[in-house]
């Protein structure tokens, strides 16, 4: 107790009359320790990822009543929408993904289903399709257009006859809906509503194999409830691919490669972030492409281009991260030993976020992109 006591008095010399100088070596030791926790975070197992649930809580389509898990100071509950809009406060700051999904799934005259990525260089695509299955050297897609494939891997590469556009993917792709709400359904191709149902209100920039689902929850009118509690809405985009849907199949986190995806963000943004913070509010993020999108700001994966920040980010957020702009993250459900668990185990912690989760799944809340919703505030 007493050489406790000796050292108190020490520190107490030492910065005694230096309150900013004592403030900033506060910061660099704290900057320490998040950058060991983030090493260490890279360390995890992918199997720390993992959580049991039962199949029949997989939703297959979306709901108007869906449900909201809260977790705020430690403790869960469970609230409705319009309670969600009661925790904005005014001067806070909504971010928004404005990207809009592709139909971007394609079938060939042999059944095989391609899922195009991401368009590399005039008429070389980055794919997603079972290469084994594949019989002949050229493969024919709709409307008469062949594809050789020019590098296996994953993704594959493969090179087709003629330009793809947005119109050629409109006339005869799917929607890339996700392989556990086609195997819940029982069959391969789309419903009709799921153009509808898999698109945000706000879809603008064409792009996405995939949806930034925590915005199907939300309309355009629920954005003007939330402006009327004075709040600023701005959008990022990020077209989500590879690095948001591919699977963690390496036993360590830092193992994983996480590809790249394109992401704008307009100076404005940053600025709108940096005087929401400096007025003691908060920043949300609706989704995790929109946390990945507003961090990549501070970890220099992207490049200032006029009035905007621009740049193919594979950021990759795991426990120990320490985040600059999100305060609070609004998400759905995500899949065990997904890269976007590990985003939400960083933002709330390796156990709470499990522990939530099993909370969650013991009173059947609906999993993953059609499914219930959740708001963790640190």
């Amino acid at each position: 107790m007493k050489d406790r006591e000796v050292l108190k008095e020490g520190i107490s010399q030492r910065w005694a009359g230096k309150r900013e100088e004592a403030l900033q070596f506060i910061r660099l030791s704290l900057d320490k320790k998040k950058t060991f926790l983030y090493s260490a975070g890279m360390e995890i197992s992918c199997a720390n990822l993992i959580y049991d649930y039962p199949e029949h809580l997989i939703a297959t389509q979306p709901r108007d009543d869906f449900r909201t898990l809260l977790y705020e100071d430690g403790q869960l509950n469970e609230i409705s929408k319009s309670e969600i809009f009661e925790l904005f406060s005014p001067g806070d700051l909504l971010v928004l993904n404005d990207t809009k999904v592709t139909k971007c799934r394609i079938f060939t005259e042999c059944g095989l289903e391609i899922l195009f990525v991401n368009e590399l260089e005039d008429n070389v695509w980055e794919v997603l399709f079972p290469l084994k299955r594949m019989k002949q050297n050229k493969v024919y897609l709709p409307n008469g257009v062949s594809f050789e494939v020019v590098e296996k891997g994953l993704p594959q590469k493969i090179k087709v006859s003629q330009k793809l556009d947005e119109e050629y993917f409109s006339e005869y792709g799917e929607l890339a809906l996700p392989p556990y709400i086609q195997k819940a359904r029982g069959q391969r191709n789309n419903l009709t509503n799921d153009e509808d149902w898999y698109q945000t209100s706000w879809a603008k920039q064409f792009g996405s194999t995939a949806a930034p689902t925590a915005s199907l929850h939300f309309s355009q009118s629920d954005l003007d409830v939330i402006r009327n509690r004075g709040v600023s809405i701005e959008f990022v985009t990020l077209h989500v691919g590879l690095g948001t849907f591919l699977p963690i199949k390496t036993e360590k986190l830092k193992d994983h490669k996480m590809h790249a995806e394109y992401c704008e963000i307009p100076i404005s943004v940053k600025e709108k972030i940096e005087f929401t913070k400096a007025n003691k509010a908060r920043v949300w993020a609706l989704g995790t492409t929109v946390t990945r999108a507003l961090e990549s700001i501070y970890t220099h994966h992207l490049q200032q281009s006029f009035d905007k920040l621009v740049g193919r980010t594979d950021l990759f957020i795991t426990p120990g991260f320490r985040f600059k702009a999100v305060d609070v993250l609004m998400t759905n459900f995500h899949q065990p030993g997904s890269t976007l668990l590990a985003l939400v185990a960083a933002f709330v912690g390796l156990e709470e976020a499990l522990s939530s989760y099993h909370w969650a799944v013991e009173k059947e809340f609906r999993l993953f992109s059609y499914g219930d919703f959740c708001i963790w505030k640190k």
